[in-house]
């Protein structure tokens, strides 16, 4: 799929603010199955910008806004192809305790939530399909929102794995966060996800609106093979493909953010976000 992406974050203020300082992580990622053509950034009030990688990989764009102002616009532009990936690798379960594998997916076993023990969590593990890791991974994303109910404005990005099984609802983050945990705990190296999703139905539709998404990208080993990074999408229940749009990846959501940033002065912000995906093909 040839794709463009217009991504707006609007901040207004209620009050002049300054020294308003921000990292954005807006640019699409370049992998085997995606290649980001064109990319751009509009400020408003303007302001120089620096950009990095960050340990991830995911190119950061950092600015300051110095002076007084009362509203930010940041514009991202892009220009994405993407294509299928391949079949996932069916390794069995004795891959998972090599060393090799185990080094390759290192920081991506660790816990980073201190989730308390929860019934949920047991039932999700036990109830999977676990013939081989592939199925465990196929079977958990379609649990959890069989499970979980997706709905808005019940959790917030600081929301842990613990309130989402409190509460039986969330959105797609909270639903990577869940996976994560139990993929983990099976001893299968899990990464967060954070990009687009195309979701034009199948009627054809060329332009969209849709959210920011998340989902999670697995190492599943292969046989007489190296292992390789599987994303799977727990909110809609399928691996990924060429509908999904990568931005970049970390441990949880802290680590790729869309949007992080602080500011001097007493006014309280109200945040709009507005992102379009076209279809040029």
């Amino acid at each position: 799929m040839k794709l463009s992406v217009r991504h707006l974050t609007t901040y207004d203020y209620d009050g002049d603010v300054v020294d308003n300082l921000n990292a954005v992580r807006l640019k699409p990622a370049v992998g085997p199955e995606q290649r980001c053509e064109d990319f751009a950034v509009r400020l408003a009030p303007g302001a120089r910008v620096h950009r990095h990688a960050d340990y991830f990989g995911t190119e950061v764009l950092e600015f300051g806004v110095h002076q007084p102002h009362r509203r930010l616009e940041i514009e991202a532009e892009a220009r994405v192809q993407t294509s299928p990936p391949p079949p996932p690798p069916q390794g069995d379960w004795s891959a998972t305790t090599a060393a090799a594998y185990r080094e390759q997916g290192a920081e991506y076993l660790l816990r980073t939530d201190r989730t308390p023990p929860h019934r949920a969590l047991d039932e999700l593990a036990a109830g999977a399909e676990d013939s081989s890791p592939l199925a465990f991974v196929q079977s958990l994303i379609t649990a959890i929102p069989d499970r979980f109910e997706y709905r808005r404005g019940v959790t917030y990005v600081g929301s842990t794995v613990a309130e989402l099984l409190e509460g039986g609802a969330g959105v797609c983050q909270d639903f990577v966060h869940l996976a994560l945990v139990v993929l983990r705990g099976r001893g299968l190296p899990a990464r967060y996800v954070s990009g687009y999703l195309f979701a034009a139905d199948d009627g054809g539709e060329a332009s969209v609106e849709v959210d920011t998404h998340a989902w999670l990208e697995v190492l599943l080993p292969r046989a007489g093979g190296p292992p390789a990074w599987v994303g799977a999408d727990p909110t809609n229940r399928h691996l990924t493909a060429e509908r999904h749009v990568k931005i970049g990846h970390g441990r949880h959501y802290a680590d790729v953010p869309p949007v992080k940033g602080i500011y001097r002065g007493e006014a309280d912000a109200r945040l709009t976000v507005r992102v379009t995906i076209t279809r040029e093909d």
